[in-house]
């Protein structure tokens, strides 16, 4: 959100330096608040000084609008490589103290989830290569938060067939 508004007042590079900040406050504020930060998180602090640095050392928005593909990709890439090389469900690993489902359920989950990574990277990168930088950034936002909704509601709707009572 805060990308969003300063995109929208002063433009991608300031808001690119603010996403960076944001950021790097977060985690910070995490690791004083719970003293640990997970992975994910500083994953995406790499990723962001990364992609948000060079956006702003070349002046050039390719970057900035290559980070959240390249976020969707890497989780999508764990979670298919937790699947296949460690034999991890890593969807199963977060979720499993709040829900019990069938090892079958649990597998489609991940694959589900892997998927979606991987189409909302591609689609990512597709807005941000046919359209201006103002639609992508609202894409990144609505867009994006938008279709996660859709994802997760149907998801619970499949998931309800499968709970098991308690």
């Amino acid at each position: 959100i805060l990308f969003f508004a300063a995109f929208k007042l002063w433009g991608i590079y300031v808001a690119t330096g603010v996403a960076i900040a944001a950021t790097v406050a977060q985690i910070a504020y995490l690791r004083m608040r719970h003293g640990k930060v997970e992975p994910m998180q500083w994953l995406s602090l790499g990723v962001i000084v990364v992609f948000g640095g060079a956006t702003l050392l070349s002046h050039s928005e390719t970057f900035i609008k290559w980070k959240p593909t390249v976020l969707y990709w890497l989780m999508g890439g764990a979670l298919l490589v937790g699947q296949l090389v460690f034999r991890k469900n890593f969807i199963r690993s977060l979720m499993q103290g709040q829900i019990e489902l069938p090892e079958a359920v649990w597998r489609r989950l991940n694959w589900a989830w892997a998927g979606f990574f991987a189409g909302m990277g591609m689609l990512n990168l597709w807005v941000a290569h046919r359209f201006d930088t103002d639609t992508w950034v609202n894409f990144k936002l609505f867009g994006g938060i938008g279709l996660m909704f859709v994802f997760v509601i149907a998801q619970a709707l499949y998931l309800g067939r499968h709970v098991k009572d308690a």
